[in-house]
């Protein structure tokens, strides 16, 4: 097989710094990836929406002010993580590779349909087992749909770019290169709920943050993770797809949730992450644990983030 850009710089003798992260290129995103974010959330955490040190409130812009205080650490943190290794390990070229995936929208009409209705459908028919969920079953208004599609857009452009073409497009298909599937995805999922930690000490998670609310997220992040996995390996590794997912469960939450289920309780809370499990435990059997990952030997050609492999 003949060698990648990837693989010839790879091969290059370095020391120092550089040389550091071309062995560690996981390790070196990971740690840039919360160092960077956390630094970044760190005023909003003080200020008076958080523990009150710094005398000073973020503006309101839409959502509150999540827009003004957690955007530019979220952007910040993944993408400069990815940027900054992708440019010291591949060059010039891995970064045109790595723009040119951002673009990647052929993925398969069904897929699309997956992103945007497998999780509102999962997340509705979770809910609805819980206990109490028929009863607190409410139709929404038509502001509703008026809503939905735009904030599913700002969803797209803000969560959605600012995290996927890191955790994703770099992280996940190096750890794929490495692991199984599943553990690839693990290892991601707990990877990724540790960056979001910060923010429970904001009001981002709410007004009533506790063990509880932390494992929820935990859990319901975790499946998330699986399925975006599959996503992005049976989508052509698309990362407009991969985004679409990710903001599909935002966007139904924030949006939508609240309209169908005005007087949701602790227990009826836990609805989506029961309504995704179940979907991650189908996912899983359908694809006996591979979610969607070309095995080495089926002849198939893999596209992967460091070059053909």
């Amino acid at each position: 097989m003949t060698s990648t850009p990837a693989a010839d710089t790879l091969r290059e003798p370095s020391s120092g710094l550089r040389g550091l992260v071309r062995r560690y290129p996981l390790i070196t995103f990971f740690t840039l990836a919360n160092a960077i974010s956390w630094v970044a959330w760190t005023p909003y955490i003080l200020s008076l929406d958080g523990f009150g040190v710094l005398h000073f409130r973020y503006p309101d812009l839409l959502l509150g002010n999540q827009l003004t205080a957690i955007l530019p650490g979220a952007y910040l943190g993944p993408l400069t993580a990815a940027f900054t290794v992708t440019a010291v390990t591949e060059g010039r070229e891995g970064l045109r590779r790595w723009r040119r995936r951002l673009f990647q929208f052929r993925a398969g009409v069904a897929w699309y349909a997956f992103a945007l209705l497998a999780v509102p459908v999962a997340v509705l028919l979770g809910t609805l087992a819980a206990p109490g969920g028929e009863e607190a079953f409410r139709t929404p208004s038509l502001m509703v749909l008026a809503v939905y599609v735009p904030m599913l857009v700002l969803q797209f452009f803000t969560t959605g770019l600012a995290e996927e073409p890191g955790w994703r497009d770099f992280a996940l298909s190096r750890l794929q290169q490495r692991h199984q599937p599943v553990v690839a995805t693990l290892i991601l999922g707990v990877l990724w709920t540790i960056w979001h930690l910060p923010l429970f000490l904001t009001p981002w998670a709410g007004p009533d943050v506790n063990a509880e609310t932390i494992l929820r997220f935990a859990i319901t992040a975790m499946e998330m993770s699986f399925l975006i996995t599959l996503v992005y390996n049976k989508g052509r590794q698309s990362l407009p797809l991969v985004m679409l997912l990710h903001c599909s469960i935002n966007n139904f939450q924030s949006v939508a949730f609240s309209e169908f289920f005005p007087d949701a309780d602790n227990t009826l809370l836990w609805g989506p992450t029961l309504g995704l499990g179940a979907l991650t435990v189908v996912v899983l059997a359908l694809t006996r644990g591979r979610l969607g990952y070309p095995r080495p030997t089926d002849g198939r050609v893999t596209v992967t983030a460091g070059g053909i492999a």
